[in-house]
């Protein structure tokens, strides 16, 4: 149905990098320096965030997969050099494979200390490195209706983005550990189903009334219908090793959403299953990465993870030409085969026995391709 908008389906993405020191490939707090420098490059697109060995970098609204591309590529080079001028390295992984978070500083702003003051440990301890990928909606309405139902396919993407196998110079034995650090905020993980965006704004309104939060942005939820744009937050994924992983997940999260939007205008809808049910594939997503198996809720049978990413493949087919995306979800198979970051610093760290090849692997693959 050629009717359909399909340029609403505009993508935002933001990743968060780690600094790391070239000699002793520990993090190493840059004290807002290459954020500094970098501003006078990209402006606002790079900036601080809690820890001191974190850069948070996001693109422009892009109106397409390929701008979203340009747009990361850019920013992933543009920190690099001013890191490397600044004598830091630059690597992206869901977590450092063996800094300690107790020698990390908290950036000096009062966002950040009311978040360590109220989380304590939790928020010190968080020490993570993710993907957030905004997809654009019509309306907050249509934004509820779409997160709502992609809610199901939140394990199945996150299962290709992980990228954090190691915590603290340790072999976790999860694919993604990041998540599991992350579970000790409050507010994260699956979010509920809600019947209409009503529901939702009186259950944020509920929570600042009560002095939970002061504002929606401390829902920290998988994915969220933002509380200040017009967009779908996804936010499940750990930040990918390489620009071109970053980019097949945004495909594929945009590819849903205008998958799941069609299917509304022709009077349809994607079955809705609950948190708890939703919640047992995540976990399995994050022990196993692509190696495990997810629960296909339809046939209420175990499925192998890849044969599932292919069925998403075949379910989005028909909307992925209209976006001008296939060239990018082509890519996909590739990823299925030589496996996810977490796969890949395994291999590295079983061949080498060294925490610190893993690290330098992590540096390599920062511009690997772009």
């Amino acid at each position: 149905m050629s009717s359909i908008n399909y340029q609403q389906f505009t993508l935002g993405v933001e990743e968060e990098y780690m600094v790391i020191d070239p000699q002793t490939r520990e993090l190493k707090s840059h004290e807002q320096k290459i954020v500094l420098e970098g501003q006078k490059i990209i402006k606002d697109k790079v900036k601080a965030e809690m820890h001191q060995a974190v850069v948070e970098v996001g693109t422009d609204i892009c109106k397409n997969i390929d701008e979203a591309l340009n747009d990361i590529s850019i920013l992933r080079k543009t920190i690099s050099q001013v890191a490397g001028e600044l004598g830091f390295a630059m690597g992206a992984a869901g977590t450092h494979p063996f800094s300690h978070w107790q020698s990390q500083l908290i950036t000096d702003h009062v966002r950040y200390s009311e978040i360590v003051n109220e989380l304590q440990e939790a928020a010190r301890s968080n020490l993570i490195f993710g993907l957030h990928v905004h997809v654009g909606m019509e309306n907050r309405e249509m934004a509820n209706h779409i997160a709502n139902s992609t809610r199901y396919f939140l394990p199945h993407i996150y299962a290709l983005s992980t990228n954090s196998p190691f915590w603290e110079g340790r072999q976790t034995g999860y694919k993604s550990f990041r998540t599991k650090v992350f579970d000790k905020f409050p507010r994260t993980g699956i979010p509920e189903y809600f019947a209409t965006i009503e529901d939702y704004d009186n259950f944020v309104k509920m929570l600042v009334k009560t002095n939970c939060i002061d504002n929606a942005k401390k829902i920290w939820w998988d994915l969220r219908v933002h509380p200040f744009f017009n967009t779908v937050e996804f936010r499940i994924c750990d930040v990918p090793l390489t620009a071109h992983e970053t980019i097949i997940i945004a495909a594929l999260f945009q590819a849903i959403c205008a998958k799941i939007y069609k299917l509304r205008t022709n009077n349809l809808n994607f079955i809705q299953y609950s948190r708890a049910l939703i919640n047992e594939n995540k976990w399995r997503a994050s022990r196993y990465g692509l190696d495990g198996r997810l629960i296909d809720f339809g046939k209420e049978e175990e499925v192998n993870t890849r044969v599932l990413i292919y069925e998403l493949l075949e379910f989005v087919d028909d909307v992925v030409d209209e976006l001008g995306s296939r060239h990018i979800l082509s890519l996909v198979p590739n990823l299925l085969e030589t496996g996810t970051g977490a796969d890949r610093q395994l291999k590295v760290y079983n061949e080498t026995n060294s925490m610190v090849e893993v690290v330098d692997y992590i540096r390599e693959q920062f511009l690997y391709g772009i």
